[in-house]
């Protein structure tokens, strides 16, 4: 028998029900390399998603593949510590499947963290862009499909997808720290290659900051479910002027992101505080 996608939320949620009664505030999704905030909670329960109903499991390295329960920095959060992306080969309603949940716990805001490659020529790897925008150019949209009025509108607007005040906030922290950020334009393609370099030079002519393979799937989602949204994007490497790029491996992505977690972690504590 196939169940609806409201159904196998709620039976997703009735599972973790029975593995803890927590209930967070703040739903946390973190990205390649970002994984080392989950050493600042204080743990209440950890589930990992292969035991979760209809949760697809992550294959990227870095990527843990659990949900994290407790408290950061006093405040009750959920972290997704690893995500799923389209080019593994999962469907956009798998990926973004944990983010309806999320939502059912009862969370009242998503940040959602990426690495990403910088387009602004003024970026640096190690800094931060907060979103304030995106160039969607996925092939697919989580949202295609019959609409469940239960989870939410037919035609969501985009128009302040990304919150205002949480932006305004983010800015704040990171100038009080001395942290190089910048408020941007995120755009997304499939992946799971990198960029050409006609294309990065595409994507900076279409208004592009920065480029990745993720979170615009996650961030529909979470606009449809009238989820205030913080999305913080890690510049791991310059990828603009062409005269500028370099080759680029897994391996180096991961150790720019490690490297610069500590800023992208202090910003987050102070967010949900």
């Amino acid at each position: 028998m196939i169940t609806s996608l409201f159904d196998q939320i709620q039976e997703a949620v009735a599972y973790i029900r029975t593995r803890t009664a927590f209930f967070p505030r703040t739903g946390i999704m973190l990205g390649t390399g970002l994984g080392g905030l989950t050493d600042d909670i204080v743990v209440e329960a950890e589930i990992a998603y292969r035991d979760i109903p209809h949760f697809a499991v992550s294959t990227v390295e870095s990527h843990k593949g659990k949900l994290v329960f407790g408290y950061l920095n006093n405040s009750p959060v959920v972290v997704m510590a690893g995500r799923l992306h389209y080019y593994e080969g999962w469907s956009m309603q798998h990926v973004t499947f944990p983010v309806r949940v999320l939502k059912f716990l009862g969370i009242e805001r998503i940040i959602i963290t990426n690495v990403s490659g910088g387009v602004n020529p003024h970026l640096q790897a190690g800094d931060i862009v907060v979103v304030r925008d995106h160039i969607n150019l996925l092939p697919e949209n989580p949202l295609r499909g019959p609409n469940e009025e239960r989870l939410g509108p037919r035609f969501p607007d985009l128009l302040n997808t990304y919150d205002p005040d949480l932006r305004t906030k983010a800015m704040e922290i990171a100038k009080k720290h001395g942290i190089r950020a910048i408020e941007g334009v995120y755009s997304a393609l499939q992946g799971p290659n990198l960029e050409t370099p006609a294309e990065y030079a595409m994507l900076r002519a279409l208004g592009s900051d920065c480029t990745g393979m993720s979170s615009i799937p996650e961030v529909l989602v979470a606009r449809h479910s009238n989820l205030p949204v913080l999305l913080l994007s890690l510049v791991s490497n310059v990828s603009f002027p062409p005269s500028a790029i370099r080759v680029t491996t897994l391996e180096e992505v991961i150790a720019t992101a490690e490297a610069a977690e500590p800023k992208l972690r202090l910003l987050i504590k102070e967010m949900v505080a």
